[in-house]
């Protein structure tokens, strides 16, 4: 693969336009040229669209809410990128937490937040990656199989947020 598709391929969608009244992602000074990121939860859109819906166990197979998992994780870091200044700006991963709709008794979690985890890796991968939670949840935003929020560090955007000691 040349270096030209690698980049290509890597490259963030446009931070997802919120689907109600919330940013879709906040920067909070932290200290030392740093800010806190943190994303609104983020669902596999495309172009303001679902690109999957249904019950992961039911109507979604754990393959495609895994994919699915993929999309929401790269909204969500296109969205820190979008407050940071770019992805190069993140310095860690602190948290991420995988949302995942499913029906009774499906338990392979870890497999489908896999998919958030390998799109970090994919798009910051000199970023060690963050703790992580996989939380099976009864219902999501228009039916969604998975949301995913991110919390970071990153370098302080130049000029934009005045760091303070506290």
């Amino acid at each position: 693969m040349s270096d030209k598709r690698g980049a290509e391929e890597r490259a963030l969608p446009r931070p997802p336009r919120p689907q109600g009244d919330y940013a879709p992602a906040v920067v909070a000074p932290y200290g030392a040229g740093l800010v806190l990121m943190a994303s609104a939860g983020m669902t596999p859109r495309r172009d303001g669209e679902l690109t999957v819906t249904g019950l992961v166990g039911r109507e979604v197979d754990a393959a495609a809410a895994r994919d699915a998992a993929g999309v929401a994780a790269r909204n969500a870091v296109s969205a820190v990128a979008a407050a940071a200044g770019g992805p190069g700006r993140v310095r860690t991963w602190l948290r991420m937490t995988v949302y995942v709709a499913c029906a009774d008794g499906f338990t392979a979690l870890s497999a489908v937040a896999d998919g958030a985890s390998a799109a970090l890796a994919e798009l910051t991968p000199d970023v060690a990656p963050p703790a992580r939670s996989a939380i099976g949840v009864r219902a999501l935003p228009g039916g969604a199989p998975v949301e995913v929020e991110l919390t970071a560090l990153a370098l302080a955007p130049a000029g934009d947020i005045p760091v303070e000691d506290r």
